[in-house]
């Protein structure tokens, strides 16, 4: 007899393929903070140029498509526009730079006599037009590095790697971005109702009538997330000894004052000696302390990220770049910071220029990301 039997269809399930190399984010952070430390010492635009473009490189190499990704593109806006106006006030305040070669000469504004030492206007010279692009373009350069870890890093993931003495502050923040797009969700909804109900949604009346319901809203969810949160047990804490607690709290103290000097001592010629030693033993007390404030808090991770071979290379390719600039900018200062009195075309020093490339390290250690075929 025939086979009248329904034969079950084979279906093949998909499976996820992991597309992206999932490093750490605090392995890019390191990384773009260590492009960030050897942007603050030298003011040579043309290693400020290289170390944009390494930055910018493995950017373009590594950004996904998630929306955070798109940061940089802000971060490099917001350079290109504070060394424009770190040029716009050289030309109208003036600089304490003197220059032979002026450009242009604008109306001056006489001030009164308490108000020695400034200027409105007046001639504007090459010099001073210069030395201001120098150090407006070692700024930028830093926003820059700052912009490649937000675009490298999920925010999500470097919140979830904090340690657990701040494991409130990284909760808070996390809820806090989760409601965000909710709350502008809820803005554009009440305000697209009102218009189709023919009431206005600008003006101060549009804005009691459009902002109370959305904080209604939001501290509904509030409360609801409070009480959700409340039952699965966060929020509570570990017994932990009296001496351990004063501890914890002499070393992050203690931590965080010596990398507020260190960073001074860095971003100053005076401390030049000092900055670097003071920055890495405040740094190393602070994450003592750290990693004692989190006995504090008794949890697990969910799917930790890892912290590989891969990680080291990245992180230390970023720290690399900046001890060898600090070196180079102590042995030869003058390739470093270029004069502009009298004034001469700044030259590329090589081996702090091939420094800087070995911040291009992460585009030959971290997989790229593959396309799923269609």
């Amino acid at each position: 007899m025939p086979d009248t039997g329904v034969r079950a269809a084979r279906t093949t399930v998909p499976v996820r393929r992991r597309t992206r190399f999932e490093l750490h984010p605090g392995a890019w952070w390191l990384w773009s903070l260590g492009l960030g430390t050897a942007a603050t010492r030298t003011t040579n635009p043309l290693l400020l140029a290289l170390l944009v473009a390494v930055a910018g490189h493995v950017v373009a190499v590594h950004r996904s498509s998630a929306p955070w990704a798109r940061s940089y593109t802000a971060f490099a806006k917001l350079a290109v526009a504070v060394l424009l106006i770190r040029l716009a006030f050289t030309a109208v305040l003036g600089s304490p730079v003197p220059g032979t070669h002026v450009l242009f000469t604008l109306p001056e504004i006489p001030l009164p006599a308490w108000a020695q030492g400034i200027r409105l206007g007046g001639p504007v010279s090459a010099e001073a037009l210069l030395f201001s692009g120098y150090n407006g373009l070692k700024l930028a350069a830093l926003l820059v590095c700052v912009g490649a870890a937000n675009a490298l890093a999920a925010p999500a993931r470097l919140l979830k790697s904090l340690p657990g003495a701040l494991y409130e502050a990284g909760v808070a923040v996390v809820v806090a971005l989760t409601f965000a797009p909710h709350l502008i969700a809820d803005v554009q909804r009440l305000r697209a109702a009102r218009r189709l109900r023919g009431r206005p949604d600008r003006g101060l009346r549009g804005l009691f009538q459009v902002g109370l319901p959305v904080l209604e809203g939001a501290l509904e969810r509030s409360v609801a997330l409070a009480a959700a949160m409340d039952a699965r047990g966060y929020g509570r804490t570990a017994e932990v000894p009296a001496r351990v607690r004063r501890t914890t709290t002499a070393l992050t103290l203690g931590g965080l004052l010596g990398v507020c000097a260190g960073t001074y001592g860095l971003l100053t010629a005076e401390g030049g000696v000092y900055g670097l030693p003071v920055l890495l033993a405040g740094a190393l007390a602070a994450l003592a302390g750290l990693r004692l404030g989190g006995r504090r808090s008794p949890r697990t991770r969910y799917r930790p990220a890892p912290w590989g071979v891969r990680a080291w290379l990245v992180a230390g390719s970023g720290a690399a770049v900046a001890a060898l600039l600090a070196l180079a900018s102590v042995r030869d200062p003058g390739a470093l910071h270029p004069g502009v009195v009298p004034l001469a075309a700044p030259v590329l020093p090589l081996w702090p220029a091939a420094a800087i490339l070995l911040g291009l390290l992460p585009v030959l250690v971290v997989p790229q990301d593959r396309k799923e075929p269609s």
